[in-house]
């Protein structure tokens, strides 16, 4: 993304971090960035301020570079943010915290279009925690591995609906 949307997310943000949750999905397009060093800085800043941050694995070795995912969503987790979710396309998703490392695979789907998935995982991540009751920042920082299992779940399976469809087009709660 590129100025001026991406300072306002940022300034958006940073007004916003200290009393709300907040989620970063940087989904890095390395062919549209311009200025490496300042798109890299601006994404390591958010990442520091964010609750939640979303890589898939592509993403996570664009920033992070070569190496297993674990220990890089590891790396990302010491920046300060409470989850690091790792999305692994068909194979599934990963959520990292200070004190779990929970996997859930993604329900088989016959891909029509990939647009959206990540959009819609994230959505059903943060709609199964809202659902818990845990979508408050001390509630995010200290998730029990079943609220994480949960999220993972409805996260992955919203997404394995979206891209059996054309068009970005996400679930709805009824289709559940």
């Amino acid at each position: 993304m590129h100025d001026p949307a991406a300072l306002a997310f940022e300034t958006l943000q940073v007004r916003e971090c200290q009393n709300r949750v907040t989620m970063i999905d940087p989904n890095i397009r390395p062919m549209f960035i311009t200025d490496q060093v300042s798109y890299h800085s601006r994404i390591n800043r958010m990442i520091t301020r964010a609750d939640i941050v979303k890589l898939s694995n592509e993403d996570l070795h664009w920033l992070m570079g070569e190496g297993d995912l674990v220990t890089l969503g590891q790396a990302i987790l010491a920046n300060e943010p409470s989850v690091v979710l790792l999305t692994e396309g068909a194979l599934g998703a990963r959520a990292i915290t200070k004190n779990h490392n929970r996997f859930c695979a993604t329900p088989k789907a016959i891909v029509v279009d990939t647009v959206g998935a990540g959009d819609t995982f994230n959505a059903g991540f943060l709609a199964a925690l809202d659902q818990a009751g845990c979508l408050r920042k001390a509630d995010v920082a200290n998730l029990s591995p079943a609220d994480l299992d949960a999220a993972l779940s409805l996260g992955t399976r919203v997404a394995a609906m979206a891209v059996a469809r054309a068009g970005a087009n996400p679930p709805w709660k009824h289709e559940l």
